[in-house]
């Protein structure tokens, strides 16, 4: 029988969008993009990389416009986000604590423009207390990554 899996991202230039889509499509999973209101970050990535900070620090996380799935019905979630500033994006926070219930497992992948910094452990630390069993590195192909995390 065939996992049934979620692929869910945010994507603020699309490039996160589009390994998503990849994804899915190869994993036969289904796919959700997360979505916060139009004036919540700036077109400007070192803007939104200052709003996400902020966002970070005073623990005022964006409000998801998108509407979440019965997660229960999933065995595993792969969440995708670009790095901002060594963390995953603010919305992701925003989804993982809608979803604290899950009982599956949870991995992450991301896109970068640079440095991914610390955001393995911020990830871990915001899912917590769901169970993450792996955290893409970007030296492995991420198709291999993801048909070896669902294997698992």
């Amino acid at each position: 029988m065939t996992k049934k899996i979620l692929i869910t991202y945010y994507s603020w230039s699309n490039n996160t969008k589009q390994v998503a889509k990849k994804l899915a499509q190869a994993l036969n999973a289904e796919l959700l993009e997360l979505t916060v209101k139009n004036n919540v970050f700036s077109t400007d990535m070192y803007e939104t990389s200052e709003i996400a900070k902020t966002q970070i620090k005073t623990n005022n996380f964006p409000e998801l416009v998108t509407k979440l799935p019965d997660t229960s019905q999933y065995e595993m979630i792969l969440v995708g986000s670009p790095v901002w500033s060594g963390a995953p994006a603010t919305p992701i926070y925003s989804f993982l604590a809608q979803i604290a219930n899950f009982k599956g497992k949870v991995a992450t992948f991301y896109t970068d423009a640079g440095s991914v910094g610390s955001y393995g452990e911020i990830f871990k630390t915001w899912a917590a207390p769901l169970t993450v069993v792996s955290i893409y590195q970007k030296e492995k192909d991420i198709l291999t990554w993801a048909k070896e995390v669902i294997e698992k």
